[in-house]
């Protein structure tokens, strides 16, 4: 018997983060998913009168390509996908993963090649500017042992968190962004971290339960050139396959000048001289959603934690929120800053926006978890 938090997860994702309807085409991206998941997923995209592309791979068969294949090859498949892309005009990308390690030994060449070849046209200049996408994971044990959780405790909080109440979110969500299009100046401080930069004219983009599940955010983007300062995150942060901790970054006007990640700092300056883009910045967020706490290694879930803000380097999305950076990478890494990670403060045109993980002006107040969660 299919579990009705299921149908409930593809009903949000087919209304709320899609829309769909007789005019949409959607392509239902499955990464080791549960038959039954997939086919309810295409059911409940089918019952808005929406055209649906199924597609239906794994994670150990994505590996075994980019391992071995040649550009042509990883050209082919670009062509074939991104022509698939351009006929849909949604995307649903789920994604389940045994083992989140699986491409720590995938040559960093290859894998380089593999985001430059196939995920830059596909996803990074069709996908992401030309159709209303959603991307989630789909819990497994894997997952639930990385959140040091037991399976059934973690698909709980699974559900829970990704079928919360994002109408209310993007209600409360909106001061924020109307706050950041009319901000100029940003500093960031904490624990080792001490960082400026502009972000006049960039605009922002609430995230609020439309392209990610989980979700909360508020997304923005510095002025190219006007990062100064420095960074020392204090997650861990899994990237293509290897964890890194550890890593801070030193700033001269918005390049990355200086990076070390403990005994992988070969490895994190490997992948920031991926291309020119990659040591500048692609986004600055402010993470707010109530039932996400702890890091537990998945992007999808850590650059949401209530208190905290990521900095991405890499790739800028389109207007509004970019600043129009171009890379074949985009690395969300995070930083937490409620007073059990060392507390810190973000100020906004030297005004004081929000103190150890908890927004201090009267407008933002509904984003904090007790407000939000309730």
């Amino acid at each position: 018997m299919l579990d009705p938090r299921v149908t409930r997860l593809a009903e949000l994702l087919c209304t709320h983060s899609t829309n769909l309807g007789p005019d949409d085409t959607v392509m239902v991206h499955a990464f080791d998913l549960p038959d039954e998941v997939t086919a309810e997923l295409v059911r409940v995209a089918q019952a808005t009168g929406a055209r649906v592309i199924p597609k239906v791979t794994s994670n150990l068969t994505q590996r075994t390509l980019v391992s071995s294949a040649s550009e042509e090859n990883m050209r082919l498949l670009a062509d074939v996908d991104l022509y698939e892309m351009k006929k849909a005009t949604a995307y649903i990308g789920i994604r389940g993963a045994a083992n989140v390690f699986e491409n720590s030994d995938v040559p960093q060449d290859k894998l380089k090649a593999w985001n430059s070849l196939y995920g830059t046209p596909v996803h990074m200049e069709q996908r992401v500017p030309f159709t209303k996408w959603v991307v989630l994971r789909w819990p497994n044990a894997g997952m639930a042992q990385m959140a040091g959780q037991s399976t059934q405790a973690f698909e709980d909080f699974y559900f829970r968190v990704c079928t919360m109440d994002y109408s209310k979110m993007a209600r409360a969500c909106a001061p924020l962004e109307d706050l950041m299009n009319n901000t100029d100046r940003v500093k960031l401080v904490g624990p080792g971290t001490e960082l400026t930069f502009s972000i006049k004219g960039i605009g922002s983009k609430p995230c609020v339960g439309l392209r990610n599940i989980p979700d909360g955010e508020c997304f923005s983007c510095p002025v190219k050139d006007s990062v100064n300062g420095v960074i020392h995150y204090n997650t861990v942060s899994l990237y293509q396959g290897t964890d890194f901790s550890d890593i801070r970054y030193v700033f001269k006007d918005g390049r990355i000048i200086d990076a070390t990640a403990g005994d992988k700092t070969a490895k994190v300056n490997e992948i920031l001289d991926t291309d020119e883009g990659a040591r500048y910045i692609g986004e600055f967020a402010i993470g707010f959603n109530p039932f996400i706490l702890h890091p537990m290694k998945d992007t999808l879930f850590d650059e949401k934690i209530a208190g905290s803000f990521h900095f991405t380097p890499g790739n800028s999305y389109p207007p509004p929120g970019g600043n129009g950076n171009k890379s074949a990478i985009h690395w969300d890494t995070v930083m937490i800053q409620r007073p059990e990670y060392g507390g810190g403060e973000i100020w906004f045109d030297d005004r004081l926006i929000r103190k150890d993980g908890m927004f201090v002006l009267p407008e933002l107040e509904g984003l904090n978890p007790q407000n939000l969660a309730s």
